[in-house]
């Protein structure tokens, strides 16, 4: 029997490869305590964009289920984190006149939401408001105006918009599967959350969640988002070109890059006092894994060198441009922490720290408590992060300057009302 009055919350990550959900209690303390966890293949999804709704349904629907039967709870509402290539992202400056010559919060909303007053393509809907300074008479970095005197204040921020296509789309599922969205956010700053010291951000760091299909970049800058983007590359290119160079089947291609990486990498990644100098050999008989459709035996050194390199190149090469084009060279003494299933992928950080130049580390999920264990991976960053976001959603406008639209600004989120709508829309013209 469920138990009735528990302050839960859901993250849902719906992702190319992977749909994963969370349910964690709200402690009296302010932890968050996880209960209940379920992921499932995703099907629907290609490059972080809904291209088949009964697929996409299938899969959250699945991972739903799991998460509410570990739970023993009914999931009515959940955080939804998105990416994808339809991600973009600018900064703007707002500029208004200081009333009583003392800023107020009422002069602080006006000022960013004069920053929000941008021109955007009719196709693309703002995600996210996020402050990074404000100015007041030219006086710049300043964090908290609130009660300081002037007469100028400007807010500088950084906009983050999605395709209001696909948040549709992404309405339609939840509205079919009949979970309301408490908000929708880009699932980059939800690995972020979870991953990033308060100290990296401050000294400028890049996290970089390699999902299946993308790979979400958000640049921090003196404690600010200074930039972010997406690559429309991800993991699922290196299983491709696996099953392409090895002549073998999608399914049998992921199989053989899950076990390119080594024991020992995977133990140390999840716990970075594990001192295991355990080394495996070079060959893997492939047989022993269950592929007939693959050669006996094959060289971990030969696949890596000679398929996996080239894709990781390339994803940090592309990383590289993104990061000289922003302007954020050298701002980022911290280095680079990596995320999401993809990092995993034995030699990832070794070429990060090759292309780039600067330090890498590979990063799990920090700041949850009780059934933590089967989430201690990078792959579970997002949707922890979600969590923490559903937390910190009433503070976000006045500390990180998130603004999570609700998807009733798109379509109605609460199954009962979007009938409702419909039966009316039936007696119009």
């Amino acid at each position: 029997m469920a138990k009735e009055n528990r302050n839960l919350v859901v993250g849902l990550d719906i992702g190319t490869s992977k749909v994963a959900a969370l349910v964690a209690e709200l402690t009296p303390d302010g932890a968050l305590e996880v209960l209940g966890m379920g992921s499932h293949e995703s099907r629907g999804l290609k490059k972080g964009v809904v291209v088949n709704i009964e697929s996409t349904v299938a899969g959250i629907q699945r991972a739903l289920e799991e998460a509410e039967l570990m739970a023993d709870c009914k999931i009515a509402s959940a955080f939804t984190g998105i990416a994808g290539s339809h991600i973009r992202s600018f900064n703007s400056t707002g500029m208004v006149a200081v009333k009583d010559r003392e800023v107020s919060a009422v002069d602080v909303a006006r000022a960013v939401e004069t920053a929000k007053a941008v021109n955007i393509p009719t196709d693309q809907q703002i995600l996210h408001v996020l402050r990074q300074e404000f100015i007041i008479d030219g006086q710049e970095d300043v964090r908290e105006p609130v009660g300081m005197s002037g007469v100028r204040l400007e807010a500088e921020a950084h906009l983050i918009t999605g395709s209001s296509v696909n948040l549709k789309n992404l309405s339609k599922v939840m509205s079919e599967i009949g979970v309301d969205t408490s908000g929708v956010t880009f699932a980059g700053l939800a690995s972020a959350l979870s991953t990033l010291s308060d100290t990296e951000k401050e000294l400028g760091v890049v996290m970089c969640d390699i999902g299946g299909g993308t790979t979400s970049l958000c640049v921090y800058v003196e404690g600010s988002l200074a930039s972010s983007a997406v690559i429309p590359i991800g993991a699922k290119n290196i299983t491709n070109d696996i099953a392409i160079g090895l002549r073998v089947s999608l399914d049998s291609a992921e199989l053989i890059k899950r076990n390119l990486t080594p024991e020992e990498h995977v133990a140390k990644v999840l716990d970075p006092k594990n001192l295991s100098s355990k080394k495996q050999a070079d060959e893997i008989d492939l047989h022993k894994l269950g592929l007939k459709d693959a050669p006996r035996k094959i060289s971990r050194k030969a696949v890596v060198e000679g398929i996996v390199r080239p894709r990781l190149n390339e994803i940090f090469e592309l990383i590289k441009s993104e990061l000289i084009k922003a302007g954020m060279g050298g701002k980022t003494p911290a280095g680079i922490v990596l995320t999401g299933g993809g990092s995993l992928t034995y030699g990832l950080g070794e070429t990060a720290r090759k292309i780039l130049n600067m330090q890498a580390r590979i990063a799990i999920p920090q700041g949850l408590t009780g059934l933590v264990d089967e989430i201690k991976t990078p792959e579970y960053a997002t949707v922890a992060g979600l969590l923490m976001l559903a937390v910190q959603e009433t503070e976000l406008p006045s500390k990180a300057g998130f603004k999570l639209p609700k998807f009733g600004n798109i379509l109605p989120t609460s199954h009962f009302v979007k009938k409702v709508v419909d039966f009316i829309k039936s007696f119009l013209p």
